[in-house]
């Protein structure tokens, strides 16, 4: 079976077409045949070696990836699913050692498969689980009332595209950023106001909202020059962990999703909700796997709108 891997922590050259043993759905697991794995910020940092203390506790290769879609092809005995041979589904996947998404097959627990939104392809459906799932928390965190307003920096990226539309689906006024390039494709999510992107970010929002957000999700990680658009007392959504002075009476949070995993109820809700077209998937290209190393090229260089994705063909 192959996969995208790397025997060494690097630049997008380490990554190589790897040899894995083949996997089985044990009890209360899930067999998937991967046909699509997004590209995302988590995957070229784990190639970068921002978690090799922890990879290399298991032997090498090492397999990034946190998004797949594809079909089950395998239930494991004992399995208490509604899933079933035949089903495409996405999936959010923590990677440990040669357990990632760039491989043909992986085995899941089946509460961490759902079913993919009707009319979506693979490569559509793999754009949602992780990012949706983030963004999915960053609010849950803030826990904002509807009619509150949310700050969100890079909203044209996928993290940040995903909670502008979720914000609106929760009632929310959302002033987003944007690049003048952008700022048709940020309306079109649903921003109620627009500014402009920039290191003076903090004073764009606040002219817009001279009382401060409520709260803001930090997808283009500004941190010290977005903190100053939050209110005193409201709320600000990391995706790096960042706690600024703790100034304000601003509650600061961590928005990691691996404690969202094992929730079928929170991603199935997502697919739903593409389904009724609240959330857009949006993919910028697909590559094969023998391409892999020029999609984390290509993804690295920036200025894609939309995941690139892996294709398993």
């Amino acid at each position: 079976m192959r996969g995208v891997g790397l025997m060494e922590f690097g630049g997008p050259e380490v990554l190589q077409i790897v040899d894995l043993p083949e996997v089985h759905a044990g009890p209360g697991e899930v067999r998937l045949r991967v046909q699509a794995a997004t590209i995302n910020p988590t995957d070229t940092g784990l190639r970068g070696g921002l978690r090799a203390e922890a990879m290399r506790r298991d032997p090498p290769p090492y397999i990034p990836g946190m998004d797949a879609a594809g079909v089950i092809d395998e239930v494991g005995p004992d399995t208490d699913t509604s899933l079933a041979v035949g089903d495409l589904v996405m999936a959010m996947v923590l990677p440990s050692g040669s357990h990632g998404a760039y491989r043909e097959s992986i085995v899941l627990t089946a509460d961490s498969v759902v079913r993919a939104p009707k009319g979506a392809t693979a490569a559509e459906a793999s754009t949602l689980p992780m990012n949706g799932l983030t963004a999915r928390q960053s609010l849950d965190q803030l826990a904002l009332q509807p009619g509150q307003t949310i700050a969100v920096t890079g909203a044209a990226g996928c993290y940040g595209g995903y909670v502008v539309q979720l914000a609106k689906a929760d009632g929310l006024r959302v002033i987003a950023d944007a690049s003048p390039a952008d700022e048709a494709l940020v309306r079109s999510l649903g921003a109620d106001v627009v500014v402009p992107r920039g290191d003076d970010i903090a004073a764009r929002i606040r002219a817009v909202a001279p009382e401060g957000v409520d709260g803001l999700a930090d997808g283009a990680v500004q941190q010290e020059l977005a903190i100053g658009a939050v209110r005193d007392g409201g709320g600000f959504a990391s995706v790096r962990g960042w706690r600024g002075n703790e100034e304000r009476g601003i509650t600061f949070h961590r928005t990691w999703v691996g404690s969202y995993d094992h929730r079928p109820d929170l991603l199935d809700r997502l697919r739903q909700q593409v389904e009724d077209g609240q959330l857009t998937l949006r993919v910028a290209a697909t590559y094969p796997v023998e391409q892999a190393a020029e999609a984390h090229r290509r993804f690295q260089a920036g200025g894609t709108r939309g995941r690139l994705v892996i294709r398993f063909d």
